[in-house]
């Protein structure tokens, strides 16, 4: 995959900026603006200055997420003149148009920040509100009208620039028909003459409306732009997401677990320590062909090879109960959340730049979901699905039985009846990997690290875990397997079952290197 340029880099965060603040814009029209402004709730200018005149504050701070709104599209605007695959003439354009807008749009907004609160104070003393109100005329001309007529404008260029690039849908030109139309209809508005101008409520109205559909706008076209750099894939974090559930919750989930846009706004935030009492884990492993596994390692890793010139390679995925899986910070308090039942599909992989091994998360499910849901969005190894069912049973005689039910979701299947058994002999590609089944336990159990690539972001990714897991504690298991997700993935290759019976699981710290600029899978 191309690594991104700091253009791009540029547009991606000029977008996701520009969703933020417009966002907080609107709060803060709604909470501090609203009653200062033409067709707010204050309906005359004598009114509005009282407003102004007694709390000038108001005005000084409900403007400040506008005016950074005027610097982010300003930054869009560069960004997307800078980036190679937007058209040329459709960025100029709005770029021109950009600049165009920001001069009246600042202007109007200064006035209601330092000019109409000294005419608001006059008009209280005179009580003549006349001055104030052809200033703040001017003002909203200035920023409802030319300022936002020429946003507009430039916001068409916008739309012609991802359009061109192919970063659209179907969905985004309906959107953009029905947004711009209803901006330009209200911007256009207090330019006619009075007779044809719309009512300051409805002009008010008009644009509660648009910047409304502008936030779904903004939020479509950045979910297109990060998708050029983070596509969906056929495992990994990147995998497409579904929820068993295809009711209204299973779909909402989906909504956020295969966005873009929430994943690159939740990627900066820290990762807390996170502890588990974790119990039963029962892994089941496979040597297959190293080359039928390649494709499941990330850009930047390499696939740890086994046995003679590197022909075979582990896979294994393991099933656990948690016990009061949750932050390690919440002590006691841990013991009031609950214990699902999770499951890890995983390869052997090694960081080339800095010689650090350790494995791969094919994918992981579990079978609640919000920590399959925080795991999707919080932390970059963890591509966590979420399971209809999952059962995870030992009787005492040793016996275990475990059941993988992902429904009709992307989670993996399996069911498994083991029991106990003595070591086995190892044979065939196992017995050319390893001399012994021990030898077998000392490379498979001590895994203490995850490794992950995100290229987009040019690093690697470590999540570091604690488990102190003895090999002499593990149990050989023999019985049935069966899972139609393995088969796909290790076709008839034979498995290997052993059980550890506890085990304290510390995730400790979330560490990034840069992604090495070469590297063999």
């Amino acid at each position: 995959m191309p690594r991104r340029t700091p253009a791009e880099r540029s547009l991606e965060r000029a977008l996701l900026f520009g969703l933020i603040i417009h966002a907080v814009a609107m709060l803060s029209m709604v909470a501090l603006l609203l009653p200062l402004l033409p067709g707010g709730p204050t309906l005359t200018p004598y009114a509005r200055a009282a407003a102004l005149a007694a709390a000038p504050w108001r005005a000084t701070v409900g403007w400040v997420p506008w005016q950074l709104c005027a610097l982010g599209d300003l930054w869009l605007a560069v960004a997307l003149v800078r980036v190679p695959w937007i058209p040329r003439a459709a960025a100029w354009f709005s770029l021109a148009f950009t600049v165009a807008a920001v001069v009246p749009d600042q202007w109007g907004e200064l006035q209601w920040t330092v000019a109409l609160p000294a005419l608001a104070r006059g008009a209280m003393r005179s009580g003549d509100a006349s001055l104030f109100a052809a200033q703040e005329l001017r003002a909203y001309r200035a920023t409802a009208a030319w300022g936002a007529l020429s946003y507009t404008v430039a916001a068409l260029g916008w739309t012609a620039a991802f359009a061109g690039a192919k970063t659209w849908s179907r969905g985004l030109s309906h959107l953009s028909a029905a947004l711009w139309s209803t901006l330009l209809v209200v911007s256009l508005s207090p330019l006619m003459p009075a007779s044809m101008q719309l009512p300051a409520t409805a002009v008010a109205a008009g644009n509660a409306l648009g910047f409304t559909l502008m936030l779904a706008w903004l939020y479509g076209v950045t979910e297109r732009v990060l998708l050029r750099a983070r596509p969906f894939t056929v495992t990994g974090r990147g995998a497409l997401w579904r929820h068993p559930d295809r009711g209204p919750f299973g779909r909402a989930c989906e909504f956020v677990a295969n966005s873009r846009v929430l994943g690159a706004l939740v990627e900066p935030a820290p990762v807390p320590v996170m502890v588990s009492d974790i119990t039963d884990v029962v892994y089941v492993n496979y040597v297959v062909e190293a080359a039928r596994v390649l494709h499941l390692v990330p850009e930047g890793l390499e696939l740890q090879r086994l046995g003679p010139d590197g022909r075979f390679a582990l896979f294994t995925w393991l099933t656990f109960r948690h016990g009061h899986f949750g932050f390690a910070f919440m002590g006691p308090l841990r013991k009031l959340l609950p214990s699902p039942v999770q499951t890890n599909w995983r390869v052997h992989v090694r960081d080339p730049r800095t010689g650090r091994e350790g494995i791969h998360f094919v994918t992981n499910a579990v079978d609640r979901t919000p920590p399959a849901m925080g795991a999707r969005l919080t932390t970059e190894a963890m591509p966590m699905h979420v399971l209809r069912a999952a059962s995870l049973a030992r009787d005492e005689g040793g016996a275990v039985t475990l059941a993988l039910d992902p429904g009709e979701g992307s989670a993996p299947d399996a069911t498994c009846s083991l029991r106990p058994a003595t070591a086995p002999a190892l044979e065939g590609p196992w017995a050319a990997c390893w001399k012994d089944f021990d030898a077998f336990l000392r490379y498979c159990v001590p895994q203490d690290r995850a490794l992950s690539t995100q290229p987009w972001l040019d690093r690697v990714t470590s999540h570091e875990i604690h488990l102190g897991i003895d090999p002499a504690r593990c149990e050989p298991l023999a019985g049935t397997v069966s899972s139609r997700r393995a088969t796909e993935l290790v076709g008839d290759a034979r498995p290997l079952c052993f059980r550890v019976p506890s085990v304290t699981f510390v995730f400790a710290s979330e560490l990034h290197d840069p992604l090495p600029r070469e590297a063999s899978r």
